[in-house]
């Protein structure tokens, strides 16, 4: 089973949209969609929402973990919560909480520009991407765009990602990333609540609230 660690890592880029000045284009509709989306949320100081990530693989009973995750997204700080884990961030140190394991790791908030992190979101997906529209989808009542993006390098570990914007939101409303060894991960983002009010400490860890756990500093 993929960990944990894995999956909150490719997370963190879907919560909180795109931007798109620069990237490789080659579908002039999937780009305006993209920027409306990207200007959405790059207009909200914070955000706040559920979510749940299921892992496909073949001939293996479906992976379900579900989750609620709070960003200052200017400030490149977050919040996110799940059964196995937690990680938190105040835009300098980030702690992991490994609650099976025990364990919290302290590292720098990594700032550099090919990481994929709340701190570069609006810049990663700059270059490396084509992309193109694809035709609508409807869930329930919800009119669904949908756009598919390939990475440019043939190295990656995914071959593309299939993103759906909510039609009257522009929000996010799932993602699904296909990897070359047959695996599918979907992101489903919901009850997205944009501008909510969160303490400041939210982004700060505090070990009264991780009693026993060992803090191991890889600063």
């Amino acid at each position: 089973m993929i960990k944990s660690i894995y999956i909150v890592q490719l997370l963190l880029p879907i919560l909180l949209g795109f931007s798109l000045q620069g990237r490789a284009q080659t579908d002039p509709a999937a780009k305006s969609l993209l920027d409306k989306v990207s200007e959405t949320y790059e207009g909200y100081k914070t955000v706040q929402a559920d979510f749940t990530i299921t892992i496909q693989q073949p001939q293996q009973t479906d992976h379900t973990e579900s989750g609620t995750i709070y960003m200052a997204t200017s400030a490149g700080k977050y919040h996110i919560t799940m059964n196995s884990q937690d990680l938190i961030s105040d835009g300098k140190t980030q702690w992991m909480v490994l609650k099976e394991e025990g364990e919290v790791q302290v590292t720098e908030a990594d700032q550099s520009s090919d990481a994929i992190s709340p701190v570069n979101i609006f810049s990663f997906y700059n270059k490396g991407y084509k992309y193109v529209a694809a035709p609508n989808e409807r869930v329930g009542n919800n009119q669904l765009q949908v756009v598919e993006l390939t990475p440019e390098n043939t190295r990656a570990p995914y071959f593309k990602i299939k993103l759906r914007v909510n039609e009257r939101t522009l929000l996010i409303n799932d993602v699904t990333i296909f990897d070359k060894g047959g695996n599918k991960y979907v992101y489903a983002i919901k009850n997205t609540k944009t501008n909510p009010q969160i303490a400041g400490d939210k982004f700060v860890f505090k070990q009264a609230n991780y009693p026993g756990m060992e803090i191991v500093d890889l600063r």
